[in-house]
């Protein structure tokens, strides 16, 4: 399906509300492939999404999962307190800080049942029964992998394809184990360094994440053995986009640098640096837990317009995002993108 598309681009899920279904249709629509981010949506929600996606376009499109994780001892009483007194400069106390499977299981079934063409996962492997199951309906199944050897694992429970995210990406990484002694959770490699490394490892068709928002930057990973490009940061300023007006001010502004920060979910991953990412530089490795425990503290201070302690996820080529209808987006990409590799032809 990703292989088969008419433009070789994917518009990234992006959790927590970036993602929209009127953001994957018009991907879709345009010729590449949109996706429905499935993850800290309930399980009803998630499949009004999918109706919705299908009332706006006929196209093939692809949902995302979180794949639970397994660390849930973590002591979160310091933590609590640290966030409850920026909490409280909203009016807002502290979310509970529990875990949770994200309905994963439900979810799963439901994607099963609406036979979704495409079907990928993020922070860990799906069960190899769960892969079968998607098979038996058609359903394309990736892997985001940040290692070689990560790949060699989502190819033994029979994944179609990788998606190969470089640490330049934006939003949370794709580790499948979170090294609470590693600011990154694991190794920190560029994309073309990581297509390197994973082509190498395994025979899968390789989708490319990290940092693109430019023509030429699809061009560049296509030409280094990537089916597709991902883009996420390059579709957060586009109209359909559900990313927070304080956000979208804040790229456009282009001055804060970006970092991997623990700080708003427990996970790492790469955003535009506010004040409390800077706070909570030694935030515990424990997601879902410090989401939960944030959450009410990122929506108030989403809803007062306050950029410094909202999570802003975003990749380092933030600054160069163009704001559009998706559409035109896919298609100026596409003309990019022809137009880098028709100068480098010229080279050669």
């Amino acid at each position: 399906m990703i292989v088969e598309s008419r433009i070789p681009l994917v518009a990234a899920p992006m959790a927590g509300g970036p993602s929209t279904p009127e953001l994957a249709a018009a991907v879709s629509g345009a010729g590449a492939l949109g996706f429905l981010a499935g993850a800290m949506l309930t399980e009803d929600r998630l499949v009004e999404q999918i109706a919705r996606v299908r009332s706006l376009t006929d196209e093939p499109f692809g949902v995302n999962l979180f794949v639970p994780s397994d660390r849930r001892d973590v002591d979160l009483d310091d933590y609590r307190s640290r966030v409850a007194e920026t909490a409280g400069r909203y009016g807002a106390e502290p979310g509970s800080a529990d875990w949770d499977d994200d309905s994963y299981p439900a979810k799963v079934q439901r994607l099963v049942d609406e036979r979704i063409p495409v079907v990928s996962f993020t922070f860990g492997l799906p069960e190899a029964s769960t892969v079968e199951q998607l098979h038996a309906v058609g359903s394309e199944v990736v892997v985001t992998v940040t290692t070689a050897d990560e790949a060699r694992q989502a190819a033994r429970v029979g994944a179609d394809a990788v998606c190969v995210q470089g640490m330049e990406a934006g939003g949370h990484r794709g580790v499948f184990h979170d090294d609470p002694e590693m600011p990154g959770g694991g190794p920190l490699l560029g994309l073309l360094p990581a297509i390197r490394s994973v082509r190498a490892a395994v025979d899968l068709p390789v989708i490319a994440a990290g940092g693109l928002v430019h023509g030429a930057d699809v061009a560049a990973v296509l030409t280094a053995g990537a089916v597709a490009a991902q883009l996420g940061t390059a579709f957060l300023v586009c109209d359909e986009a559900g990313t927070a007006q304080a956000q979208r001010t804040q790229m456009a502004e282009g001055q804060r640098q970006t970092d991997i920060t623990r700080a708003f979910s427990g996970r790492p991953a790469r955003g535009l640096v506010n004040r409390f990412m800077l706070d909570n530089t030694d935030a515990p490795a424990a997601y879902p837990q410090v989401n939960n425990l944030t959450k009410p503290m990122r929506g108030a201070a989403g809803k007062a317009g306050d950029a410094e302690a909202i999570s802003m996820w975003a990749g380092q080529s933030y600054a160069h995002a163009r704001p559009m209808p998706a559409a035109d987006l896919v298609g100026l990409l596409r003309r990019e993108a022809r137009e880098a590799l028709q100068a480098v032809t010229g080279r050669l």
